[in-house]
Protein backbone atom coordinates (compact mmCIF):
# COMPACT_ATOMS: atom_id res chain seq x y z
CA UNK A 1 0.00 0.00 0.00
CA UNK A 2 1.23 3.37 -1.21
CA UNK A 3 0.80 6.85 0.87
CA UNK A 4 -1.60 8.07 -1.74
CA UNK A 5 -0.46 11.73 0.26
CA UNK A 6 2.63 11.69 -0.91
CA UNK A 7 2.37 11.22 -4.72
CA UNK A 8 2.98 14.31 -6.98
CA UNK A 9 -0.08 13.16 -9.05
CA UNK A 10 -2.76 12.72 -6.17
CA UNK A 11 -1.30 16.18 -5.00
CA UNK A 12 -2.00 17.20 -8.44
CA UNK A 13 -5.51 16.52 -8.44
CA UNK A 14 -6.09 17.35 -5.27
CA UNK A 15 -5.49 20.85 -6.44
CA UNK A 16 -7.59 20.45 -9.43
CA UNK A 17 -10.60 19.60 -7.43
CA UNK A 18 -10.06 22.89 -4.69
CA UNK A 19 -9.54 25.04 -8.15
CA UNK A 20 -12.53 23.54 -9.91
CA UNK A 21 -14.56 24.29 -7.11
CA UNK A 22 -13.09 27.81 -6.62
CA UNK A 23 -14.01 28.67 -10.04
CA UNK A 24 -17.83 27.14 -10.46
CA UNK A 25 -18.83 28.86 -7.00
CA UNK A 26 -19.11 32.27 -9.07
CA UNK A 27 -20.76 30.08 -11.76
CA UNK A 28 -25.23 30.94 -11.98
CA UNK A 29 -27.27 29.82 -9.89
CA UNK A 30 -29.25 27.27 -12.41
CA UNK A 31 -25.96 25.19 -13.40
CA UNK A 32 -26.24 23.95 -9.50
CA UNK A 33 -27.78 20.73 -10.38
CA UNK A 34 -25.94 20.90 -14.24
CA UNK A 35 -22.41 21.85 -14.79
CA UNK A 36 -20.94 22.66 -11.50
CA UNK A 37 -22.50 19.04 -10.18
CA UNK A 38 -20.65 17.45 -13.06
CA UNK A 39 -17.14 19.58 -13.02
CA UNK A 40 -17.21 18.95 -9.46
CA UNK A 41 -17.84 15.29 -9.42
CA UNK A 42 -14.97 15.15 -11.79
CA UNK A 43 -12.70 17.11 -10.42
CA UNK A 44 -13.19 15.28 -7.02
CA UNK A 45 -12.60 11.48 -9.02
CA UNK A 46 -9.58 12.23 -9.60
CA UNK A 47 -7.98 12.33 -6.57
CA UNK A 48 -10.53 9.90 -5.04
CA UNK A 49 -9.74 7.22 -7.61
CA UNK A 50 -5.74 7.88 -7.39
CA UNK A 51 -6.18 7.33 -3.67
CA UNK A 52 -8.42 4.62 -3.90
CA UNK A 53 -6.13 2.82 -6.20
CA UNK A 54 -3.09 3.43 -3.49
CA UNK A 55 -4.98 1.01 -1.36
CA UNK A 56 -5.27 -1.73 -4.08
CA UNK A 57 -1.96 -4.82 -3.69
CA UNK A 58 -1.63 -5.54 -7.20
CA UNK A 59 0.14 -3.08 -9.90
CA UNK A 60 -2.88 -3.79 -12.17
CA UNK A 61 -5.56 -2.98 -9.81
CA UNK A 62 -3.70 0.03 -9.55
CA UNK A 63 -3.12 1.20 -12.68
CA UNK A 64 -6.96 0.61 -13.66
CA UNK A 65 -7.69 3.23 -10.96
CA UNK A 66 -5.05 5.67 -12.61
CA UNK A 67 -6.90 4.86 -15.90
CA UNK A 68 -10.06 5.88 -14.34
CA UNK A 69 -8.69 9.15 -12.96
CA UNK A 70 -7.33 9.63 -16.05
CA UNK A 71 -11.00 9.37 -17.94
CA UNK A 72 -12.04 12.04 -15.16
CA UNK A 73 -9.53 14.32 -16.38
CA UNK A 74 -10.78 14.59 -20.06
CA UNK A 75 -14.21 14.53 -18.44
CA UNK A 76 -13.54 17.35 -16.92
CA UNK A 77 -12.16 19.16 -19.39
CA UNK A 78 -14.96 18.85 -21.73
CA UNK A 79 -17.04 20.66 -19.02
CA UNK A 80 -14.80 23.27 -18.43
CA UNK A 81 -14.06 23.38 -22.44
CA UNK A 82 -18.26 23.91 -21.96
CA UNK A 83 -17.88 26.61 -19.24
CA UNK A 84 -16.03 28.54 -21.32
CA UNK A 85 -17.86 28.48 -24.20
CA UNK A 86 -21.30 29.67 -22.04
CA UNK A 87 -18.83 32.05 -20.59
CA UNK A 88 -18.85 30.67 -16.81
CA UNK A 89 -15.41 30.96 -16.61
CA UNK A 90 -12.72 32.31 -19.06
CA UNK A 91 -9.70 29.69 -19.54
CA UNK A 92 -7.18 31.96 -17.57
CA UNK A 93 -9.47 30.53 -14.48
Amino acid sequence: MKDFKKLKIWQKGFKIAKDSYKITKDFPSDERFGLISQINRASVSISSNIAEGSSRRSEKDYYRFIEIALGSCFELENQLLLAVEFSFCDKKS
